[in-house]
């Protein structure tokens, strides 16, 4: 098929490439040129597992290109994905302008004699369905001053449940594909798109081997309105469960009582489950936090309190102040302090920092005048193009952050951080304290060695 997909974000860049890999021509569509450019010489612009080796593989085929000229690949699609960014709003509403030039974009370059299935793939609110096939509209009247004739369009939902740093494994090997659709032409299509997927009929990538057990994946075919909803609730009750579980870790702390053996004790029962029940300083992410609020929006739109919601939001906010709590617990004052952080992205494998907490806990740490020391894998760079005004050193490694710093604070349990010595560290620090936001490390080797450690409920 061909397959045309707005934005070269995490979901689209990743969505067109593995469709590219299994055979369907592919044009991403991005409005960023040096994005563009890099996509086209094979070059992720973002940090993702195995994401470089598939670029190279589909730009070789030639079954995967990169424009910001939507004309003739529009013109020519069967299926077009919307997956351009919907950034909250101050109110928690998300922000549909990209949503909105898209289409209008779409609609412009409609042609009158094929059929096409319009896929809303990024997480919009529920309804804009309905939204999105009005723009696309405007878009054909604007370009031809007539409606677009009934039949050429419809517009379907398929959101997406990838996580970074496994986005593409969790697109080959997903839990579940769900597709609302109001015809079944479409829903036939989007279905033959995925088969491979579904059947798991395709070839593994060398990087990325099939899991043991994997056969045929789940397919969940609802309405549009249901399809949209789904997204929203899985994120709702997957950011619900880790602020539960932090709000347990702060009991624990009080009581004395051990967060990660109490969460091991509840996980083993099969109607909790083990996911998402490690206690830290918070989620962050551009999904959780964003599609929360726009669900608390939602509600309080149809005249309802999502009291619940609106609990697991105000935790996650307490969470993250936490840590600044717990260092002047032990520092006192921190103006003229060195503190290490280690961890700029919200969770290991990407470079992404949208609403890290990291940069909450920086923030206030620069508020209080302290100077701060920062190391990242990955996302150093990403820090210095974005926040190139911030009062903040880049160390070279871990273990340099460390060197004559009054503090060390863990924001991001990569592994790199796990396999260093707790006693390497001890001998770096100025003073001996290690606020743990990851319960990456042992407390009781951390006690032996007389390192003032502060876990999150331990």
């Amino acid at each position: 098929m061909n397959v045309v997909v707005f934005g070269a974000g995490y979901v689209g860049l990743v969505t067109g490439a593995v469709l590219a890999e299994l055979e369907h021509h592919v044009t991403l569509i991005d409005v960023d040129p040096s994005k563009v450019a890099m996509i086209n010489q094979a070059q992720p612009p973002i940090f993702e597992y195995g994401l470089e080796n598939l670029l190279q593989r589909v730009r070789q085929s030639g079954m995967l290109e990169a424009s910001m000229d939507p004309s003739q690949a529009v013109q020519n699609a069967d299926i077009i994905f919307i997956a351009v960014g919907t950034p909250p709003l101050p109110d928690g509403a998300p922000n549909l302008d990209y949503v909105h030039q898209a289409a209008m974009t779409i609609g412009q370059h409609l042609g009158e004699n094929r059929t096409y299935v319009i896929v809303n793939k990024a997480t919009v609110p529920i309804g804009s369905a309905n939204l999105v096939e009005m723009w696309i509209d405007d878009g054909f009247v604007q370009k031809w001053g007539h409606p677009i004739p009934e039949g050429v369009f419809t517009v379907a939902s398929n959101p997406e449940f990838l996580r970074e740093g496994t986005a593409i494994h969790d697109t080959l090997y997903p839990d579940r594909i769900v597709l609302g659709a109001d015809h079944a032409w479409a829903l036939e299509r989007l279905i033959d798109l995925y088969q491979p997927i579904l059947d798991q009929t395709f070839e593994p990538p060398g990087d990325l081997p099939r899991p043991l057990g994997i056969q045929r994946i789940p397919l969940i075919t609802t309405d549009r309105l249901s399809a949209e909803m789904i997204k929203y609730a899985a994120n709702a009750f997957l950011s619900t469960k880790i602020s539960f579980a932090n709000e347990m870790a702060n009991i624990c702390e009080r009581v004395g009582a051990d967060i990660t053996t109490v969460m091991q004790g509840i996980g083993l029962d099969t109607r909790i489950g083990s996911k998402f029940l490690n206690a830290g300083i918070g989620w962050g992410g551009s999904c959780f936090g964003k599609d929360l609020a726009a669900l608390i929006y939602t509600a309080k739109e149809y005249g309802y309190e999502p009291a619940l919601l609106e609990s697991t939001q105000h935790v996650n906010i307490q969470q993250r102040k936490g840590v600044i709590k717990r260092l002047q617990e032990e520092l006192k004052t921190l103006k003229g302090r060195r503190i290490a952080l280690w961890g700029l992205a919200f969770k290991p494998g990407t470079d992404d920092l949208r609403d890290a907490p990291s940069l909450s806990v920086i923030q206030e740490l620069l508020h209080l005048n302290a100077r701060v020391i920062v190391y990242d894998p990955v996302a150093m760079d990403n820090m210095r193009k974005q926040y190139p005004h911030w009062d903040i050193r880049y160390a070279s490694s871990a273990l340099a952050a460390v060197d004559g710093a009054h503090a060390l604070l863990v924001m991001t349990e990569w592994d790199v951080f796990r396999q260093i010595p707790l006693a390497e560290i001890m001998s770096r620090l100025d003073f001996p304290v290690i606020i743990d936001g990851r319960n990456i490390f042992d407390p009781q080797e951390a006690s032996r060695l007389g390192i003032r450690y502060r876990g999150i409920g331990r």
